[in-house]
This record gives C-alpha cells, structure tokens and sequence, in this order.
C-alpha cells in the first residue's frame, strides 16, 4: 500500500540522514501528504474559487487532525513528548493568527500570506535546530 512505502521511505530517509522520525513526519511526510491540497487550492484560486481553496484547506485540516490522529489512537494510543505539544501550541497560535487576518479584513491579502509562507519556514528552521540539539526545547 501507499502508505507503508511512505512510512517506510520515512524512516529510511530518518536513518540515512541521521534525524528523528519526528523532523521527518513534519517536513518531508507533511508537505508530500498536503501538495494535493496545495494544489487544489492554487487552482481553485486561479479559477476564482476562493471558498473551494479556504475550504479545502479548513476540511483536510480538521480531518487529519480529528479522523486521522483518532483512527491511529485507536490503533496504538499515541504518546505526546515535550516537543509534541511545543508543536501543538505553535499550530493554536498560527490558526488564531490566520483567524485575526480573516476577521478583520475578511480576507487574506497577498503580504499576510508571504507572512504566512515566511512563518512556515521559521517554523521548519526552528523544527531542524531543535531535532539537531542546536535550539534547546523549552
């Protein structure tokens, strides 16, 4: 199945480079599983089907967090580390982030969304310095 050569692609890339499974799972296995996403929502927003992107985005969201991470806790409960809920805390102040610019604008203009790119990368810069030791975990 497709996913077994991901998780298993996943933890070779781990191993070959010398990471944690957890840098691979939010950088590489991340963007690999959310580039249809990325890729409906550009055309949907080249078409001008601006709420087929928003909820395209909002949908696979709540979906992977709610259905997905429950159906793998009823497989084998999943334990939380530290960095786990470091990550959960960045996620909650980013969707209230996203919430201001929609609310008092009721859209996202072209800079908050070069925000938002920007504040991704941080976030994965943070993400490697923190997995290679060089940024301590709170």
């Amino acid at each position: 199945f497709g996913g077994d050569w991901v998780v298993d692609g996943a933890v070779a890339i781990a191993g070959a480079l010398g990471v944690s499974d957890t840098i691979i799972g939010l950088t590489i296995c991340a963007i690999g599983t959310s580039l249809p996403e990325l890729v409906t929502s550009i055309v949907a927003a080249r078409k001008k089907q601006l709420d087929m992107a928003i909820g395209n985005v909002i949908g696979s969201n709540i979906f992977n967090i709610l259905f997905v991470l429950g159906i793998a806790a009823t497989i084998s409960p999943i334990p939380f580390a530290v960095e786990n809920i470091i990550d959960i805390c960045v996620l909650l102040f980013f969707s209230i982030l996203i919430f201001i610019f929609c609310i008092t604008k009721k859209r996202i203009n072209r800079i908050e969304g070069a925000i938002m790119v920007a504040l991704y990368v941080l976030f994965m810069v943070y993400v490697c310095l923190r997995e290679t030791g060089i940024f301590p975990v709170l």
